[in-house]
């Protein structure tokens, strides 16, 4: 199908009438079809999962205040409040309220949705906070005054930008850096800022100094300033390819590059330069690793010297997960065969130590959630949790206990469940894991697959009560596939399976569909797939190109013509993932798995029941890729159910109600589809 013969581009017209009343047509229909007493029920308990007071109020500590983001049944929108440590430990804090959405939505007459805010250090008295029209990625910001609680004019000297796919940092108290919609040719052709510049409090954005401007091919540019005590440093990154990006310091009004490899990840903390290395690099006549942590001293660096340490090197079992500093040390995350480690790194006179971070609750996952390196010296959060274990906050500071600082209830009977890790064979012969959560010695039965599969994005366990009531609870079994694409075992798990490599991805979800089957845990009758976005489309090439494995898919904001996805939105900034496909030559493996060019009727191949559902307000993933699958399906006589809420962003919800909806949605029609 080329675009002269798509006959449904005119759903690519987002708010077009005709368009909107197509989506509202089906999403009748849907709703209609899947009204039922036990959604209802369902959709209740989903709700309050989402409203209750028991969770834990995630927070990030700055200085002598931890902020925090409520929603829940009251304040549907949500409050953005603070407290004191001292507060926080205990079981009831009391929150100093700083804005109530709710109540700046009322009075604007807006949909706004929360987005973030920065507050700036040290004094806490200003900050520049980030709202969305209906849960879009592009947002207005707005400086906001933490002493009268209210939102700082423009005309009075307050920063204030329209609505764009901004990107801004405080400098000081009277500058910022910003990058952002500066009128026509300013942003990339995916649609991201091409020029940092700085602007003064007082003036206007048009008189702002430019710093760096990029190309139109670029994905972004962005800068910011590093405020930490004795290092104070500007930056600037240039993002090539979503890969690949230069990262520049400023030095006397100088750009300074940063020699790292492009593909590296780089970051910068007092004396230390840490590089994570994608792909082997060779430098002083040394060979790092593709996935190995480096360190080395920033301004030695800069200057030229390569005296690098190797903190972490990954094996074919291990792979890097996440760091962050304390003041005096580095927290380090790995990954063995998906299972996660924590080690504590030290810097010193004589080199680096490292020592395993103890104390930590056994047979979870764990994330860290927050340091402060600034104000806080060596204190750290982490959050603990598993498919069957709530999630806790732990607290401690290095070298100290570490104490289960806040428990999550558990919101579903794990009575008889167990988690189980497996290992398909893919195509290739490439071992792929994958977790099963079930009923002891269980007979096969309803089954649900997730798998993402790109981007670097590790799938690892985690605790949701929504899937465990929706679920498991009614005797489900449930299964995440960390398939190739991901960053499981490091970034080669992700590069082997870029652009023409993409196959891989598919393969492997495929062969962790038949091992599941192999195994007796279920049958492919009552086997569903599950996936979101770039997993979106994992469930349009499993809907096309492997129906038989499957009986039903729940397909969730995907990308799905991969013909159009780089002409649509943010989608050239994801032709380093996928490939571009007005390429010949890469069109030529694209067009083998895009999903909306491969989709016949029932007399050529008969698929499974599908539930393809997406955002109107989604401006990173367009909904015309979940429009057109849909109608193209429906033209064929193929089994398609569409729903597409009219805000709610990529994440498909604005608030806490169409949360609620759209989980129970997905889980229902999976399991009534799955039973029938």
């Amino acid at each position: 199908m080329s675009n002269t013969e798509d006959p449904y581009l005119w759903l690519e017209k987002v708010t077009d009438d005709a368009a909107l009343d197509w989506v509202r047509t089906r999403n009748a229909a849907t709703t209609e079809f899947m009204k039922s007493d036990e959604f209802d029920a369902i959709q209740a308990r989903v709700r309050e999962i989402l409203d209750t007071d028991a969770r834990i109020p995630y927070a990030r500590r700055r200085g002598d205040y931890l902020y925090n983001f409520w929603r829940d049944a009251t304040h549907v929108r949500g409050l953005w409040r603070r407290t004191t440590m001292e507060e926080y430990r205990k079981d009831s804090p009391e929150w100093d309220v700083l804005l109530d959405l709710d109540a700046v939505a009322d009075a604007e007459g807006e949909n706004w949705v929360w987005s973030g805010a920065q507050v700036l250090r040290p004094d806490q008295k200003i900050a520049l906070v980030t709202l969305s029209r209906g849960g879009a990625d592009a947002t207005v910001v707005r400086e906001f005054d933490l002493e009268t609680r209210t939102f700082r004019n423009a005309d009075d000297g307050g920063f204030y930008v329209a609505e764009a796919k901004t990107d801004i940092g405080y400098i000081d108290s009277d500058a910022v850096y910003i990058g952002t919609d500066f009128g026509d040719g300013s942003l990339t052709d995916s649609g991201y800022p091409r020029i940092a510049k700085r602007w003064q409090r007082g003036t206007e954005l048009s008189e702002a100094t430019t710093v760096f401007e990029g190309k139109p091919s670029d994905i972004s540019i962005s800068a910011w300033h590093d405020r930490t005590p004795g290092f104070e440093r500007d930056f600037v990154q240039r993002a090539t390819d979503f890969y690949n990006a230069e990262l520049y310091v400023l030095e006397s009004d100088e750009l300074v590059l940063v020699d790292v490899p492009t593909d590296a990840t780089a970051s910068v903390h007092k004396d230390w330069l840490l590089v994570r290395t994608m792909t082997d690099w060779t430098v002083g006549g040394t060979t790092y690793p593709a996935g190995a942590l480096l360190a080395t001293n920033f301004d030695a660096f800069v200057r030229g010297e390569r005296d690098l340490t190797v903190l972490f090197a990954p094996d074919e079992h291990r792979s890097l997960h996440q760091w962050a500093w304390t003041e005096n040390h580095l927290l380090v995350v790995t990954l063995v065969d998906v299972a996660t480690e924590v080690r504590v790194y030290t810097p010193g006179d004589d080199g680096w130590s490292d020592r395993p971070m103890t104390g930590l609750p056994e047979l979870t996952s764990i994330e860290i959630v927050g340091t402060d390196s600034e104000e806080n010296g060596d204190e750290f959060f982490l959050s603990s949790s598993g498919y069957l274990t709530p999630a806790t906050l732990l607290y401690g500071t290095v070298g100290g206990e570490i104490e289960a600082l806040k428990q999550a209830p558990s919101f579903f009977d794990t009575t008889g469940l167990a988690v189980a890790q497996h290992f398909a064979t893919s195509d290739d012969g490439t071992k792929i894991p994958y977790f099963v959560v079930r009923r002891d010695n269980a007979e096969p039965g309803p089954t649900l697959l997730y798998g993402y599969g790109g981007f670097e994005i590790s799938m690892t366990p985690s605790y949701s009560g929504a899937t465990g009531l929706a679920w498991l609870e009614r005797g489900g079994t449930y299964v995440v596939a960390n398939i190739r694409g991901g960053g499981e075992y490091g970034p080669e798990w992700h590069t082997q399976v870029l652009r023409a490599g993409r196959h891989k991805v598919h393969e492997d979800f495929a062969a962790v569909a038949r091992d599941l089957v192999e195994r007796g845990i279920t049958t492919h009758r009552q086997l569903g797939a599950q996936g979101g976005s770039n997993g979106g489309l994992l469930m349009g090439i499993m809907l096309t190109k492997y129906p038989e494995l499957f009986g039903a898919i729940v397909c969730q904001v995907p990308l799905l013509d991969m013909k159009r996805y780089h002409l649509l939105l943010a989608g050239a900034s994801w032709v380093a993932e996928y490939g571009n496909p007005d390429d010949p030559d890469e069109w030529a493996f694209i067009s083998e798995y895009s999903p909306y060019q491969n989709v016949v009727g029932p007399a050529d191949k008969e698929y499974p029941p599908i539930l393809i559902a997406t955002s109107t307000r989604d401006d990173r993933v367009h909904p015309g890729h979940a429009r057109k699958m849909a109608a193209r399906l429906e033209e064929l006589g193929q089994d398609v159910r569409y729903f597409e809420n009219i805000e709610g962003g990529h994440g498909g919800a604005a608030d806490n109600a169409q949360m609620a909806f759209k989980t129970t949605l997905a889980f229902q029609f999976l399991w009534t589809t799955l039973n029938a």
